[in-house]
């Protein structure tokens, strides 16, 4: 990984070559307390912001992608508490959603309660192929608090996603690939360079056509066809205005398809 550019005491954040990677570190097992998560806000905003990032990558390191929050700090909180905390543990999550950039999740042996969402909330899901996910929060007589209702019933289907939240139950691999919970599984020793493989395919793409795909969709799945339609056609048409666009199109008809050099603006 390239130079550290990011200060946090559990939260890594490199950039090489416009590829950025937001390493969870804490270990044993990166257990997403408060601390956590206030610096993944952080690392979102900063990576959301900074031109020379067109791509990231969420990686929690070899052994565990995150197998949680921090149930000993949660146990210790009232309501009051959680109330109080709970908009910021969302804020984190949605953080991470809406990087403008694509963002891929690098998920090594747990993914489970906090964890799992965290990987809901990137664009796709690379996994070791002993990996295992899932949202046992019911477990502790509570429910997902970090977005899990609400992206895993997108992604896999509100019956699916009732399952495995009813359940609690894990999710091997195999399993979690076949119901599009993940999008590959590879060997654990792969997991980081397949994650940053598919990153790097974004790091000289049309930065601003990659924006405005990613918020189409995004934004789309909240709303009304028409609607969806209307905000599709409004980014179609800004398109127009980026250098990209005219790169794009002329070097389309001078050369075809796959020749563009865009420059990201």
């Amino acid at each position: 990984m390239g130079a550290k550019v990011f200060e946090h005491p559990h939260i890594r954040l490199d950039v090489e070559e416009r590829v950025a990677t937001i390493r969870l570190d804490r270990p044993p097992m990166n257990a997403l307390d408060a601390q956590m998560q206030d610096g993944l806000l952080a690392a979102a905003n900063e990576v959301s912001e900074r031109a020379d990032v067109r791509a990231v990558v969420v990686y929690g390191g070899d052994k565990v992608f995150a197998a949680g929050a921090d149930v000993k700090e949660m146990a210790q909180w009232s309501y009051t508490d959680m109330v109080d905390r709970s908009t910021a543990l969302q804020a984190a999550f949605t953080a991470v959603a809406r990087i403008p950039k694509p963002t891929v999740a690098a998920i090594s042996g747990y993914a489970l309660g906090g964890g799992c969402e965290l990987a809901l909330a990137c664009d796709i899901r690379i996994a070791a192929d002993n990996a295992t996910l899932g949202q046992p929060e019911i477990l502790l007589g509570v429910i997902p608090g970090a977005g899990g209702t609400q992206r895993l019933s997108r992604l896999v289907g509100p019956s699916r996603a009732k399952e495995l939240i009813f359940t609690g139950r894990f999710v091997p691999a195999d399993e979690a690939l076949s119901i599009g919970l993940v999008d590959r599984t590879v060997l654990p020793d792969d997991v980081y360079p397949a994650a940053r493989d598919w990153a790097a395919k974004f790091a000289d793409g049309p930065a601003y056509a990659l924006r405005a795909a990613k918020e189409c969709i995004d934004r789309g799945l909240e709303v009304d066809l028409d609607t969806g339609l209307a905000i599709e056609r409004q980014h179609f048409a800004s398109l127009f205005a980026t250098a990209d666009r005219t790169t794009g199109m002329t070097s389309f008809v001078e050369n075809g398809p796959g020749h563009a050099r865009f420059e990201g603006r």
